[in-house]
């Protein structure tokens, strides 16, 4: 996996590319769809975007793509900055990468990568998208939709990062970056 700065920084960003188109999708689709269609009378998701003029951003609307590329800029800083380094120092403490077979310790990051992430992302989208149109700011809300956002998203990110994405993400990585690597054998496999 990633050897380097330049190796990490570009992991980091195959990642954070998928991952927000995911969770964008996911957000409006699961978390918001029926609000959204129920609010214009539209049938669909993206028609009722189109509606309301996009989404609401700060309270005010923006396009999806803006959305998009706000996320992207927000969660690739805070996965170079927080995510990869912080969920390698706590998989490490848990278990030594020497000695843990790579699945187990991949596995490990993953999951700290979530436990950090997710939360962290959520506070922001509670910020992001709090209903400022509909009430003046109240601390109580904001955090009893923070608390909303990571219910939702933690199954999504945990199930999604696990099983789809980070497999994707090592599959792409690994034949972008391709080494010379010595062949698997039963003696050195263990």
């Amino acid at each position: 996996m990633p050897r380097n700065q330049f190796e990490r920084m570009m992991f980091a960003l195959f990642t954070v590319i998928v991952t927000v188109h995911a969770y964008v999708f996911y957000s409006l689709y699961v978390i918001n769809g029926e609000t959204f269609t129920s609010m214009t009378g539209e049938m669909h998701v993206l028609d009722a975007v189109r509606a309301m003029g996009g989404v609401s951003v700060l309270g005010h609307a923006v396009p999806i793509w803006a959305v998009v590329l706000i996320e992207f800029v927000l969660a690739y800083t805070l996965e170079v900055t927080m995510g990869s380094p912080c969920s390698f120092r706590l998989a490490c403490k848990v278990f030594n990468p020497e000695e843990t077979h790579p699945v187990l310790f991949e596995t490990a990051i993953i999951c700290a990568t979530v436990g950090l992430m997710c939360p962290a992302m959520s506070l922001i989208a509670s910020v992001l998208y709090y209903p400022y149109q509909y009430m003046d700011f109240n601390l109580i809300t904001l955090l009893a939709n923070w608390i909303k956002l990571v219910c939702y998203n933690f199954p999504f990110a945990f199930f999604s990062q696990l099983f789809f994405i980070q497999p994707l993400i090592r599959t792409v990585f690994k034949l972008v970056f391709r080494r010379n690597e010595m062949p698997q054998t039963a003696e050195n496999a263990v």
